[in-house]
């Protein structure tokens, strides 16, 4: 209960605001009230100096008595005076009166301050357009209070609100007024703090009004003042010039054009979050480093320029996981997550990963993970049990534990980029550690998982992240990560690993034939796959899987999601990827994760794939498994196929897909492009060489394979020591030149390596496919023996094309150097497929070596018309 000195306080507050409550009215009962018809209201209005000065003068007591105060704002007497106040204020402030417009500026502040939005709304528009056209006052001590009292408007405005209020904005063309007001402050002799407040408006502004982001960076000399201020030593500056950029980095194409400002420009964001500022300036580092590098091609650009100083302004991010003191507030926490999250740049391979492991990435992340890890190292040394309990106590203690889905996302970024020539590659210790503190959240979530009920998603949100680190970890190119993930999978799930299976698998058959999906449903389909494609890695599950329903329920999801019945984009089913921020984003036109968007489809892809594998390696086959496979086979064979001739799935959907037909003899890249050219292969119609081979000879087009495999050339075809012209012209004078293979190169083995030069793949027995390991591997044709290997697909990398681009320079330069001399009409195809089309004139005046390449090209160009 209260104490009765409690209740006398209250009430000599509550004795006081009505005090300066009744004052305000009786000052504003001095002016006089007219019926607006437009607005269908009464507003006030009142000429007199002297009475406007007792109005705010009022105005501005009575918000003083109830700010701070989170009961008096909510008192009845405001909620009804309100209007009348605002009203009286907007009158003042459209005046424009010099002498009192200053001091009307400051209350419109305060009471924007001290005011909800929800009790501004009906006057919200009218503010908002008579703030505006004050921030052309030449008077700083009334442009400075408009534009900070309309940088809390937009703050806060609902999302209701906001289209209304920003029509408003365009109409007074407000970011051109600000614009101009920062380059006179350029010019000028006006405080840092007009400048401060002037581009934090338009920082504000732009983050809610994509469409004024690239004109605004288009102004010459807006950013010339920006570049030259960045440099500046005051931190409450930096901050402001910081979010200022972020806000502009929100549109793709000028985060592009802030890229190619070079290495000055990115030093100057990298400094920004370094440890040597405060935290507030740090963490908007990390923002406006996140906006600009959230595509694999301008992350990479930023690590060949100053990739060190990148990475080790992330790690002293990580790193900071001291106490939240009053001083910092949360800034501990935020400038964490934030570092955090811009270490997800491991999801993309380069020089960057072999920068993370110098510094220390492994103990940064089990720290994470384990609070005081490093004083127990030397614990360490004990059986395997007792290195499982301690880690088991470890994660028990709850530290950190909002950060630990990223942790699992940089950890299985880590492993499946880590290759075995990767140097600097960390502690042992550490990386068992953080193997065995994976794989052990792994097993209780796959355990756990039948027993989830749906209300309790929410406090199990690491679990996709760390079943697809495992995932990860289990599949990494390194063959030590690899197998320690399998051998500590295998020992934590030795009691109940085959019950634990069977859930997953029974599971998985239910909800794969469900008519529709909820969230819930969606995380329990993707953790089942990950958890079935894990343990198809152990050889204790191999067989169970492979006889069981476990196939068939993941070929019913994979057609599903092919006729898009199935859709999971994955900050669906992982939270912590969904941020609001990029939900102002636009422009961005990237090529997206290498897994792509229906990640779903991606997991059924990869589970597909190793249940292939797992079986090619059974010698004793089951003949129901084997009756099922051949069903497996006609249905999928035909729908994977249409893949390819789809630019919308993305390069590891394809490599997956590939990999896949692999076992069913298919092998190669095939798409719409090469069908095209194909139509050309075998054709003696414009062939220059006859390629000649132990059983019989074939036609070939020069051009095609300069482009596509250039070892089955001539050698002095290629030969640096000519110029293009002297081999073209010496090439020009023959009809058909012959070329003389090896003995040994089987004439069927070539034909089956040449469909695949011409359309991308080709259809091969077992028998075959041991010939053409040896002529692909001669040839260096990598893609495809890699696909007649069966290996499997390396994450990130890219999907290999038929794109014929490169035979206007380079390889195929001898036999288009004529074609120089002719104008060329240049196009742009999806999926890389740019190409040069030839008009039909011009194509008549080629020489007969060039006229090969020109016939191919319009005859693909024709098709496509």
């Amino acid at each position: 209960m209260k104490s009765s000195r409690e209740k006398e306080n209250n009430r000599c507050i509550s004795w006081h605001i009505h005090t300066l409550h009744n004052r305000l009215l009786h000052a504003l009962n001095l002016g006089t009230r007219h019926f607006d018809e437009k607005t269908d209201r009464w507003k006030w209005q009142c000429a007199n100096l002297e009475v406007q000065k007792n109005v705010l003068r009022s105005m501005d007591a009575f918000l003083d008595s109830i700010s701070g105060d989170a009961r008096a704002v909510r008192h009845t007497i405001v909620k009804e005076s309100v209007g009348e106040v605002l009203g009286a204020l907007l009158w003042i402030l459209q005046c424009k009166s010099g002498p009192l417009l200053s001091m009307a500026s400051n209350v419109a502040l305060k009471l924007v301050s001290v005011l909800p939005n929800l009790l501004l709304q009906s006057h919200l528009l009218d503010l908002v357009s008579c703030l505006s056209s004050l921030l052309s006052s030449h008077q700083v001590e009334v442009a400075v209070p408009c534009a900070t009292a309309l940088n809390l408007v937009i703050s806060n405005l609902s999302a209701t609100k906001e289209k209304a209020v920003m029509e408003a904005l365009k109409e007074k063309e407000i970011s051109i007024c600000i614009v101009g007001n920062i380059k006179d402050f350029a010019g000028g002799a006006k405080k840092i703090g007009y400048f401060e407040e002037m581009a934090s408006l338009l920082s504000t502004i732009l983050l809610r009004w994509p469409s004024s982001r690239f004109p605004v960076c288009n102004d010459v000399k807006l950013m010339e003042c920006l570049a030259n201020m960045h440099t500046g030593t005051d931190s409450s500056t930096k901050l402001v010039i910081l979010k200022l950029y972020t806000s502009l980095a929100l549109c793709g194409s000028v985060a592009k054009k802030l890229m190619e400002d070079g290495k000055v420009f990115l030093q100057m964001v990298v400094r920004a979050m370094g440890k040597s500022n405060p935290h507030d300036v740090q963490i908007e580092g990390f923002k406006l480093a996140r906006c600009l590098f959230r595509s694999q091609e301008n992350c990479l650009q930023v690590v060949d320029l100053c990739g060190e100083a990148l990475v080790e302004a992330i790690i002293c991010g990580m790193r900071e996981t001291g106490p939240i003191s009053q001083k910092n507030g949360n800034n501990h926490g935020s400038l964490l997550m934030e570092a955090c999250q811009l270490a997800l740049i491991t999801r993309w391979a380069g020089d960057h990963h072999i920068s993370f492991w110098k510094q220390r990435i492994d103990r940064v992340l089990l720290n994470l993970l384990i609070e005081n890890i490093q004083d127990q190292s030397s614990e360490l040394v004990l059986s395997l049990d007792k290195q499982i309990s301690l880690v088991k106590e470890g994660l028990k203690s709850n530290y950190q534990l909002g950060l630990r889905s990223y942790v699992w996302d940089i950890l299985g970024c880590l492993m499946i980029h880590y290759g075995e020539s990767t140097p600097g590659t960390g502690s042992k210790l550490h990386i068992n550690l953080l193997i065995m503190c994976a794989c052990l959240t792994f097993a209780d979530t796959i355990q756990n998982w039948c027993r989830i009920c749906q209300k309790d998603v929410d406090d199990n949100l690491q679990s996709e992240p760390v079943s697809r680190a495992v995932l990860m970890m289990i599949y990494s190119p390194c063959d030590y990560i690899s197998s320690r993930a399998r051998f500590l999978l295998s020992d934590i799930l030795k009691v109940r690993g085959m019950t634990c299976l069977e859930n997953i698998m029974h599971t998985l058959d239910y909800t794969s034939s469900l008519e529709s999906y909820g969230s819930f449903d969606k995380l329990q389909l993707v953790i089942n796959l990950i958890g079935l494609t894990c343990l198809s890695s152990l050889t204790q599950y191999q067989r169970c899987i492979i006889e069981s329903k476990g196939i068939k329920a993941v070929v019913l999801l994979l057609k599903r999601c092919l006729s898009i019945d199935i859709h999971v984009e994955r900050p669906e089913i992982a939270p912590h990827l969904y941020t609001t921020f990029y939900e102002r984003s636009c422009c961005w036109i990237g090529r997206g994760d290498w897994e792509g968007s229906n990640v779903l489809l991606f997991y059924c892809l990869w589970g597909l794939a190793e249940f292939l594998h797992q079986c090619g390696l059974l010698h004793d086959k089951d003949p129901q498994f084997t009756t099922e496979v051949t069903n497996i086979k006609a249905q999928l064979v035909t729908k994977l196929h249409e893949i390819y001739s789809s630019t919308s799935f993305s390069p590891g959907v394809k490599w997956y897909v590939s990999y896949i037909l692999s076992h069913f003899g298919f092998y190669g890249f095939p798409n719409e492009f090469a069908k095209r050219i194909g139509k050309s292969f075998n054709k003696e119609e414009y062939a220059d060489l006859l390629l000649v081979a132990n059983g019989g000879s074939v036609s070939v087009h020069g051009i095609i394979l300069a482009v596509r495999c250039p070892s089955l050339l001539p050698p002095e075809v290629l030969s640096s020591s000519k110029s293009s012209k002297e081999v073209t012209q010496k090439f020009v004078g023959e009809t058909m030149r012959e070329v003389r293979l090896s003995s040994r190169v089987d004439y069927e083995a070539l034909l089956m390596l040449l469909e695949y030069v011409y359309l991308g793949s080709l259809h091969a027995g077992e028998e075959m496919v041991k010939k053409l390991k040896i002529l692909a591997s001669r040839c260096n044709l990598q893609p495809l023996f890699q696909m007649l290997c069966r290996e499997r697909p390396n994450w990130g990398r890219p999907f290999p094309s038929s794109n014929l681009t490169s035979s206007l320079d380079s390889a195929g330069s001898c036999f288009s150097y004529e074609m120089s001399y002719w104008k060329l009409n240049q196009i742009n195809l999806l999926d890389g497929h740019a190409i040069f089309v030839l008009t039909r004139y011009h194509m008549c005046m080629f020489t007969k070596l060039s006229c090969s390449l020109a016939v191919i090209i319009y005859r693909v160009c024709s098709d496509q018309e």
